[in-house]
């Protein structure tokens, strides 16, 4: 077992490319994946995202031509999405902070959009800090603005019980091959937290036998989609759309802020 890290992803930042799908490992890729809320907002509107990561679909919104802004808790994550910023040649303001800390950055305007991905939102806490989380997000929408955020599906993960997946081949990143490695530990109560070793092992080039591994644990507070839906509701942002299925490993909600929400 692993030592709990002070900031959640930080360990993992440096290989944060091994648990991503390729599609999503450019600006251009990332903005794509997310065209049906893209295709929502105004031509140049403000939009933050709120656990930019790596930075790539901050980057790719910059790129399309939108006013974006990148904030993550963690600074590992933070100190790259400056770097692809720079290499991308865009302007993006990016800061670390949690998302309680969302209201106090001295943003002249409120977001058109707010984009909380990559199944950030389980990791803040069980249903109080969760709409306390989601509460902060609205605060910084404008009147109608939307809020995008993706989640897996936990009672998927559930259903297929505690234990070790490994990812089903390597993964060649930059000319580097790694493996990723989940550890799923579902014995939490329902009110959290559970937790998931995440390990990404790097293998030497050419014929070196080396082995490279970080790994970091992971808490996180499970939820259904009706639960993520009341917490929309409570906090003053409509449900409009909603990937959900069953049988859906993640899934993308779109809710917007109500008037006077």
């Amino acid at each position: 077992m692993v030592t709990p890290s002070p900031v959640a992803y930080d360990t993992l930042a440096d290989v944060y490319e091994w648990l991503v799908p390729e599609p999503l490992l450019t600006p251009e890729g990332a903005a794509d994946a997310f065209a049906s809320v893209v295709g929502r907002l105004p031509a140049g509107g403000r939009v933050l995202d709120c656990a930019a990561g790596t930075g790539q679909l901050a980057v790719g919104l910059a790129l399309r031509g939108f006013d974006a802004v990148a904030a993550d808790l963690s600074p590992a994550m933070v100190a790259r999405t400056r770097a692809l910023a720079a290499e991308r040649n865009v302007d993006l303001p990016a800061v670390t902070c949690d998302w309680a800390a969302l209201g106090r950055q001295g943003w002249q305007e409120p977001f058109d959009a707010v984009f909380c991905v990559g199944n950030s939102i389980a990791h803040v806490g069980p249903a109080g800090p969760r709409r306390a989380a989601l509460s902060a997000m609205a605060g910084v929408l404008r009147a109608g603005g939307v809020l995008a955020l993706t989640s897996r599906n936990w009672d998927l993960v559930r259903a297929q019980g505690p234990g070790l997946r490994v990812a089903d081949s390597l993964t060649r990143r930059a000319g580097r091959r790694g493996l990723a490695l989940y550890s799923w530990d579902l014995s939490g109560p329902a009110e959290g937290p559970s937790y998931v070793d995440v390990a990404v092992a790097l293998f030497a080039d050419g014929d070196g036998d080396g082995v490279t591994t970080h790994q970091e644990r992971l808490e996180y507070w499970p939820f259904g989609h009706d639960e993520l839906a009341a917490d929309l509701h409570a906090t003053g942002l409509a449900l409009e759309d909603s990937t959900y299925t069953d049988d859906a490993e993640r899934y993308l909600v779109v809710a917007r802020r109500r008037a006077g929400g």
